[in-house]
């Protein structure tokens, strides 16, 4: 079996959650013996088209196969729900958006999207099609606390013996609760806060851009940061707060897991079923909620639940994520349906043995 994953402007969603999906996508995979993989858009000879974005290119691919009688399989990344408060003027266009996405996702054989929250999305906006909660995976390996990263991680930013550190990943987004992160650094000047990730600035609203450039002098806002740096930050810093809104899943979630650090995130449908408050992770409810937990875990007055939050994410490591996708794709050849577990995800793995 042959599948195209397709990608629409790589260069430009390099840096945002599906862009990252791509590369996870490629990895999980890469080890099914069974299956080959290309990202060629002018190639013509493959089964399944596995397509992830949502421009011009990406509907005019979607129609191109099914003139050739190919099946498509459309990974829902995006909804109407996480669309809203993000690019300058995505509220107005919100609407608008939704509608275009139900009209390229009803054009698919079948849906992936991340959680069974963002599967029920999906079904609330009336689409009919098979629709797999498919976890975007980690690689476990890549995670793993390394001291070296750790210590460039600590030169990189100079941090001191007994410097508390509080990390958060993402683009400059209302929606990623951005607001709360900057208010929490401005109520405690003592800790040092440091949000990954970039956005260009001209294409945010006004209240963001002011923010990000008017920030307090204990937080810092390094930029889009790969590799040994913030991999080191993942395992080296306190705590991992992730104010966010609304996602479909929140791979940088799955990556501080991965890297057994202490998780808070804000306590929002999406993480129901596999995030349990006060068993694998941290929950807050609103800014309050979110600085008088945030000072207990630091002072050490929280149990440690990383070693619980890690078994989250070997359940999404990559070798069982590609697996799953072998299935989705033959259950979609065929014209058949995956069964799903209670909790909503896929429950067989056809292709289990097929490595």
């Amino acid at each position: 079996m042959k599948v195209l994953l397709y990608f629409e402007n790589q260069k430009m969603i390099a840096q945002s959650g599906i862009g990252r999906a791509l590369r996870l996508q490629q990895a999980a995979l890469g080890p099914i013996a069974d299956v080959t993989v290309t990202t060629d858009p002018k190639c013509d000879d493959y089964d399944v088209l596995h397509i992830n974005t949502y421009g011009v290119k990406s509907m005019h691919m979607v129609k191109k196969a099914h003139k050739m009688g190919k099946k498509v399989v459309y990974h829902a990344h995006s909804t109407y729900e996480d669309f809203r408060n993000s690019f300058f003027g995505s509220n107005l266009l919100a609407p608008a958006y939704k509608k275009y996405l139900v009209a390229l996702y009803r054009q698919a054989d079948t849906l992936v999207t991340p959680t069974p929250y963002s599967k029920s999305l999906l079904e609330n906006y009336g689409l009919t099609q098979p629709i797999y909660p498919v976890s975007n995976g980690i690689d476990l390996k890549k995670y793993q606390p390394d001291e070296e990263k750790i210590q460039a991680y600590k030169e990189y930013f100079d941090i001191k013996p007994g410097q508390k550190v509080v990390m958060s990943v993402g683009l400059f987004f209302e929606r990623k609760g951005l607001f709360d992160f900057v208010e929490l650094a401005k109520r405690h000047p003592e800790i040092t806060f440091i949000w990954f990730g970039n956005t260009n600035l001209f294409i945010v609203p006004g209240k963001v851009r002011y923010v990000i450039e008017h920030h307090p002098d204990n937080l810092i806002f390094p930029g889009y940061i790969t590799g040994d740096i913030i991999r080191g930050a993942y395992a080296g810093a306190d705590l991992f707060l992730y104010p966010s809104y609304e996602e479909t899943e929140g791979i940088v979630v799955l990556e501080a897991l991965a890297s057994k650090q202490k998780l808070l995130v804000r306590d929002i449908p999406v993480y129901d079923g596999w995030l349990v408050d006060q068993e694998n992770c941290y929950k807050a409810k609103d800014l309050d909620d979110f600085d008088q937990q945030m000072e207990s875990i630091l002072a050490g007055d929280r149990p440690d639940l990383t070693e619980e939050g890690y078994r989250v994410v070997q359940e999404r490591d990559l070798h069982q994520v590609g697996h799953i996708l072998d299935d989705v794709y033959r259950a979609t050849l065929e014209n058949k349906k995956l069964p799903l577990n209670e909790n909503g995800t896929v429950a067989v793995r056809l292709a289990d043995q097929k490595v």
